[in-house]
């Protein structure tokens, strides 16, 4: 077993006969017996399966306690966990089990029934913690094999795939270790002060990196209990807190700007909820909503910076000491700012391309990227500077990612759907400023016919989109324009268009 793994089943032991994780959705308490249980049938069916060490598995789950048992079974045979959206359509679903040749999907059942085949057989499963799971295994990978492969897992063997995105629109698989995860949880549970006492309630999806880690692992490394939410509900947020007696938050600046402006949300919240802190990250918070949500909310923000390849967080505010429209200071990480000609500095007030080194920041992609580190640093692709007192502040992104409430959108991605379009002549897809959600997803384009109704290409080019794309990538905004700035090669230069959109400058269609 690795530490991680032992740790995990110790937890269990200490909380067998206490509640530790609630599911919103059946609205029901397990306790550490239940989870042993389900660690056990899982790993007893997995078995079974031939499935074990070094195995690659797809989850498609939505978000519930199951994903704690599931992932403790699947580490304690050595296997791999790849957790992405129960909501993925069903080709996506199919092509990204294609493509990396997972031994097996675990999914609901009405899922698993669309995807099974005669070489792809289905299994069902009922455990405390999920009414019912299907198990769906590759034959033609796993039918020479006589039993599961067996071995203990160890620190450095792969434990978590997460997907994120490129800005060529292919996602880059993130591959996490037993001891990057052990690493990056411990450094959260201690930066953030966890202890048994807290109660932590997940919003997030457990598809993404803060709420597999820094939710999840953090609280249960720390012993305390978690409160599971099917996904965000401004109505039911203050109501779920002060029931559940919830202490602490992981959530993005989106929904702390909707929790402002949700009048369902704003009369359901009273004087008596404490919460220590709301902790936000993926984007910078803008200064007055984090003023208005602590001063009408009576709760302290702690703002924070990280990503999937550093396991979670990086930087995080100290909770003694915050300074507003800071990312905090390195928690267990070592920052530097790349500068243009290729050194690292430290120095104050020198902005540069963020760059990060520490025991849970990968060294790679699964699929080799080295553009993206330089020697042993990580390269983040983000702009910053330190102040005097060592705080992040960050300036925004050397990528063309646009961040969309915490949603990566590959520029590229949208562009190629969009091309599809006979009368688009070429498509830009930018974001810009957006009170909401931090970025807005924008898509400029230069028309193959200028004498049709705009306002009906606009629709018709947002309706495409809705049809072919995920609902955060589309565009919520459309610009017509006469031509793009280009470099001398033909390449837009998409700072400099964002630039003009944002100060009224671009020439638009006549």
């Amino acid at each position: 077993m690795s530490k991680l793994t032992d740790l995990l089943s110790q937890n269990l032991i200490n909380e067998r006969d206490y509640p530790i994780v609630k599911s919103v959705a059946a609205d029901t308490w397990y306790t550490g017996r239940d989870l042993e249980e389900d660690v056990a049938a899982l790993r007893d069916q997995l078995n079974k399966l031939k499935i074990g060490a070094g195995d690659q598995i797809l989850v498609a789950l939505p978000n519930a306690p199951v994903h704690l048992a599931l992932n403790q079974a699947l580490w304690e045979i050595g296997a791999v966990v790849h957790p992405i959206a129960a909501a993925t359509p069903l080709p996506e679903l199919k092509a990204e089990w294609s493509l990396y040749h997972y031994q097996a999907v675990i999914t609901l059942p009405d899922v698993g029934e669309k995807l099974a085949e005669p070489l792809v057989p289905c299994s069902r499963l009922r455990l405390h913690t999920i009414a019912a799971l299907a198990i769906l295994t590759d034959a033609s990978q796993l039918a020479y094999r006589i039993n599961a492969p067996q071995k203990r897992p160890k620190e450095e063997d792969l434990a978590l795939i997460l997907n994120t995105s490129g800005t060529t629109g292919k996602p880059k698989r993130v591959g996490l270790t037993h001891r990057m995860l052990l690493n990056a949880a411990q450094h959260d549970a201690k930066s953030h002060a966890l202890s048994a006492d807290d109660i932590a309630m997940v919003v997030m999806p457990m598809f993404h990196i803060n709420a597999q880690v820094i939710s999840v692992l953090a609280t249960r490394l720390s012993g305390g209990k978690l409160v599971i939410a099917p996904k965000f509900s401004a109505s039911k947020f203050w109501p779920l807190i002060a029931d559940n007696h919830v202490t602490w938050v992981s959530v993005v600046p989106t929904i702390i700007s909707i929790l402002l402006m949700n009048e369902n949300a704003l009369k359901a919240y009273h004087p008596d909820i404490h919460l220590r802190f709301v902790r936000s990250s993926s984007f910078a918070l803008p200064e007055d909503k984090l003023i208005a949500f602590q001063t009408y909310f009576h709760t302290q923000i702690l703002e924070g910076y990280g990503m999937t390849e550093t396991a979670s967080q990086s930087t995080l505010n100290p909770i003694n000491a915050p300074k507003i429209g800071s990312a905090g200071k390195p928690v267990g990480t070592e920052l530097r700012l790349m500068l243009a000609d290729g050194s690292l500095s430290q120095q104050p007030y020198v902005e540069g391309e963020i760059a990060l080194r520490g025991d849970h920041v990968i060294h790679d992609y699964l699929e080799p990227h080295p553009e993206s580190f330089k020697d042993d640093w990580f390269l983040t692709g983000d702009l910053g500077y330190l102040d005097e007192d060592g705080y992040l502040f960050v300036k925004g992104r050397r990528k063309e990612m646009i961040n969309r409430g915490g949603e990566k959108v590959a520029p590229a991605k949208v562009e190629n759907i969009l091309n599809e379009l006979d009368w688009v002549a070429q498509v830009a897809v930018i974001g810009l400023p957006d009170a909401l959600y931090g970025e807005a997803v924008t898509a400029v384009v230069i028309r193959q016919n200028v004498t049709g109704d705009p306002m009906k290409a606009k629709a018709s080019l947002i309706d495409y989109a809705r049809q072919h794309l995920a609902a955060y990538e589309c565009p919520t905004d459309v610009f017509f324009v006469k031509a793009f700035p280009v470099n001398a090669t033909g390449k837009v230069l998409r700072p400099k268009l964002r630039k003009q959109l944002m100060q009224g400058g671009q020439a638009y269609e006549a």
